[in-house]
């Protein structure tokens, strides 16, 4: 199954409704998920980041993050706005 930016036009709540039943529909299948919204991603087993046509990273949204890398920075640059930093 290919999804290409399945929820582009969806509210957060629509969203994550789909999210739901996307893992239930692709369980024990493989199914590739294009998504410019890296919140999205956190439930895949395999991330692939792109950077000019290339990919540059794989690995988990746990394995990326921790990494020194152009996934962190994108999450970071996105979680600004989310996230209020402790004085």
């Amino acid at each position: 199954m290919i999804l290409d930016e399945p929820t582009a036009a969806l509210d957060p709540i629509a969203e994550f409704e789909i999210y739901q039943s996307f893992y239930n529909i692709v369980k024990g299948k493989t199914a590739v998920y294009i998504s410019h919204r890296l919140s999205s991603c956190r439930f895949c087993d395999n991330i692939a980041v792109f950077d000019e046509g290339r990919i540059v990273q794989t690995g988990s949204h746990e394995t990326l993050y921790n990494a020194d890398g152009k996934y962190r920075e994108l999450w970071l640059a996105l979680a600004q706005y989310y996230v209020k930093e402790e004085q």
